[in-house]
């Protein structure tokens, strides 16, 4: 059984998976700095009353999955959990982030991907929504 969170007028289950790379795919982030982007991703959605499922990565990208409530709009969270996270990165790893971008102030590729998750699988869905009765 799915727990559903809720607001005033609606109950709720939103999951989306995301992606984000470092700027030209440079492996920049070691693993002290992927358990730190882990923390500071927990604690920027948990501003946006949301909540960070699970965190992993690799030397150039980050993997989240977070749940989200419906007043976020994803684009804004997404712009918001790189910008502080790039921006806390580089002023707590000035070194490593420099043997990669020198002094320019970068660390994420301004693309991401981010996928829905959850839930039914799309063909359930489709037969559930396809048998219920029609309204004469």
């Amino acid at each position: 059984m799915t727990t559903l969170n809720t607001l005033h007028h609606c109950s709720y289950k939103i999951q989306l998976h995301l992606v984000a790379c470092t700027k030209y795919r440079r492996k920049v982030i070691t693993a002290e700095m992927r358990d730190r982007l882990g923390e500071i991703f927990g604690d920027t959605l948990r501003k946006w009353e949301g909540e960070l499922l699970e965190f992993n990565g690799e030397a150039d990208h980050v993997h989240a999955l977070i749940s989200i409530n419906p007043k976020t709009q994803p684009s804004k969270l997404v712009n918001n959990l790189k910008t502080v996270s790039s921006r806390l990165i580089r002023k707590e790893y000035p070194e490593q982030v420099a043997q990669f971008y020198q002094d320019k102030p970068v660390f994420w590729s301004r693309s991401y991907c981010v996928i829905s998750c959850g839930g039914s699988p799309i063909s359930v869905l489709k037969q559930y929504i396809q048998q219920q009765e029609a309204i004469d």
